[in-house]
């Protein structure tokens, strides 16, 4: 996307482009350990991800079956708030899941 900024120099016209970038963005990792239950994960990905009830289901099992699996994908700030919050809830719930973020 770029935006034009028209200036008049000299009675003259001229116009600058300035390019805006997208924020990059990052994927939120659920990582599998012995101890978090499918029930917790699955709450985790609803509560904080706002996944529907099938989707949650998926990422838990590809998380359960491959070690970790995508709880979504967003910018920086975001991500980490979300990662914070996990970490949050499976501290108050007694569990050790582990959450980090990954450049796309």
């Amino acid at each position: 996307m770029a935006i034009a900024d028209n200036d008049v120099k000299g009675g003259v016209a001229t116009e600058h482009r300035r390019e805006v970038k997208e924020p990059p963005m990052f994927k939120v990792l659920l990582h599998n350990d012995d101890y978090t239950t499918m029930d917790f994960v699955i709450m985790i990905l609803e509560a904080v991800f706002h996944k529907r009830a099938e989707d949650a289901t998926k990422i838990m099992l590809n998380v359960h079956q491959k070690g970790v699996g995508v709880a979504g994908v967003y910018t920086r700030d975001m991500a980490e708030t979300k990662i914070a919050l996990v970490h949050d809830l499976a501290r108050q719930h007694e569990y050790p899941l582990k959450c980090s973020l990954e450049q796309m």
